[in-house]
C-alpha cells in the first residue's frame, strides 16, 4: 500500500469517485487534475476567500449515496495550500476511519472526524443549494419540496403565498433549469416577484440562482429586471446587489454592460453591490481598465478598512493578481491614488 500524502490519494485507495467544489465564493467544481496539482503545491488555489480555501469533498461508491466533507484550510501568501495542514487532516480521517474510505462510520467515528480545526459548516442557503446540485448531479431523488417549489412558480398557488415555499424545493429547481421547464417557469415568474409582498421569495431565489450557469434567457430577463432597478429613481441598493450576485452564472454579454451601468453611477456604489461584484462576479474584473473602474468606485465609499479587505481578496485570486498589482504603481485618479497608498502604508506597518 502507498503512502498516502493527499486527499486525492486516499479517495482514489478507497477505489471512491469524488468530486472537488469550491464553496467560498461561487459553488463550483475544481477539475480533479487540477486539484491535485494544487494538493501538490505544484499551483495556487483557484478561488481564494480572505485567504482561505474553502472546499467540499463529496466521495461516493457504488451506492451512489454520497459522503461529503466540508474542508477550510489556509492559504500562504502565494496562495498555495500548506502541506502540513493536508497531513494534519489525513490524519484525523485515518485515525476515524482508517484507510478506506467507504464504510459506514460509528457515532463514536463521526464524532472524532468532526473534532477537527479544519471542518467548517456553510450557511444554510449555501448547503441547501449545494445539496440539491449533488443530488442532480448523481441523478438522486429531489426533496419533497420540489413539486410544491414547481406549482408556485408556475403561478398555480397565487403568488403572495410564499411563505409556504420550502427553500429545499427552490434550489432543487435552481439546480435542474434543463429539466421539466424549470428555467422557463422562473424566468416567467420573476416579474411577478419583484412586488413589495413577494420580495422574500425573490431573494430566496436569487440567492440560490447565483450559484449556478444561466441559460441565456434567463440571464436575459435577469439583466433587464437590473437595468430597470440602477435606473429608478430611487434604486433598492439591496436588490440590485441581488441582481447581481444571481448573475454570476450568467454570459458576461450580459453581467459586463451590468457593471459598466453600474460604475457609470456614483449612486450605485454602494458597499453592499461592490461587495456583490468581488464576492461573486471577480472574473470580469480581469481587464485593467475594470479593475480601476471598480476600485475607484470603492475608493469613493471612504471606507479604507473594507478597500483594504476586498483588495487583499482580490489580488489573492490567481487570474486577477496581474491585473491588479500594476494599479499600485499606476492609478487613474487622485482618490484612487490615496486609497491605494493608505492600503500599502498599512501593510508596510505590519
Amino acid at each position: 500500500m502507498n503512502a498516502i500524502c493527499n486527499l486525492s490519494q486516499l479517495l482514489e485507495q478507497s477505489q471512491c469517485q469524488y468530486k472537488i467544489f469550491d464553496l467560498g465564493r461561487r459553488i463550483q467544481s475544481i477539475d480533479n487534475k487540477e486539484f491535485k496539482q494544487v494538493e501538490r503545491g505544484e499551483k495556487p488555489y483557484p478561488y481564494p476567500l480572505q485567504r482561505y480555501a474553502h472546499l467540499a469533498v463529496t466521495y461516493w461508491n457504488h451506492s451512489q449515496q454520497p459522503w461529503i466533507w466540508f474542508l477550510k484550510f489556509p492559504l500562504d501568501e502565494r496562495g498555495l495550500l500548506n502541506q502540513t495542514d493536508i497531513g494534519n487532516f489525513l490524519k484525523y480521517v485515518t485515525e476515524a476511519m482508517g484507510a478506506h474510505l467507504s464504510q459506514e462510520l460509528s457515532e463514536e467515528q463521526q464524532q472524532h472526524l468532526a473534532n477537527n480545526p479544519y471542518t467548517f459548516k456553510p450557511n444554510d442557503d449555501k448547503m441547501a443549494l449545494f445539496h440539491s446540485l449533488i443530488r442532480a448531479e448523481l441523478s438522486l431523488p429531489t426533496s419533497q419540496y420540489y413539486e410544491h417549489a414547481q406549482h408556485y412558480f408556475s403561478g398555480q398557488l397565487g403568488w403572495n403565498n410564499w411563505q409556504t415555499v420550502g427553500l429545499q424545493g427552490i434550489t432543487d429547481m435552481v439546480s435542474r433549469l434543463d429539466s421539466e421547464q424549470n428555467g422557463v417557469l422562473i424566468r416567467k415568474a420573476l416579474p411577478h416577484l419583484t412586488a413589495t409582498t413577494t420580495q422574500p421569495a425573490l431573494y430566496a431565489l436569487l440567492g440560490a440562482l447565483e450559484h449556478v450557469s444561466l441559460p441565456n434567457k434567463l440571464a436575459q430577463r435577469l439583466f433587464e429586471l437590473a437595468q430597470q432597478e440602477c435606473q429608478a429613481s430611487q434604486p433598492d441598493l439591496f436588490l440590485i446587489s441581488a441582481y447581481v450576485r444571481a448573475l454570476s452564472g450568467a454570459h458576461s454579454d450580459y453581467l459586463q454592460p451590468l457593471l459598466e451601468s453600474i460604475f457609470a453611477q456614483a449612486e450605485l456604489s454602494h458597499s453592499e453591490i461592490l461587495i456583490a461584484i468581488a464576492g461573486r462576479c471577480w472574473a470580469q474584473l480581469n481587464t485593467e481598465a475594470r479593475a480601476g473602474k471598480f476600485l475607484l468606485r470603492l475608493a469613493q465609499t471612504n471606507n479604507q478598512t473594507l478597500f483594504n479587505q476586498l483588495f487583499a481578496d482580490l489580488v489573492m485570486i490567481p487570474e486577477l493578481r496581474f491585473t491588479f498589482l500594476p494599479l499600485l504603481s499606476h492609478t487613474p485618479s487622485p482618490e484612487l491614488a490615496n486609497a491605494l497608498y493608505a492600503l500599502q502604508q498599512q501593510t508596510k506597518a505590519r
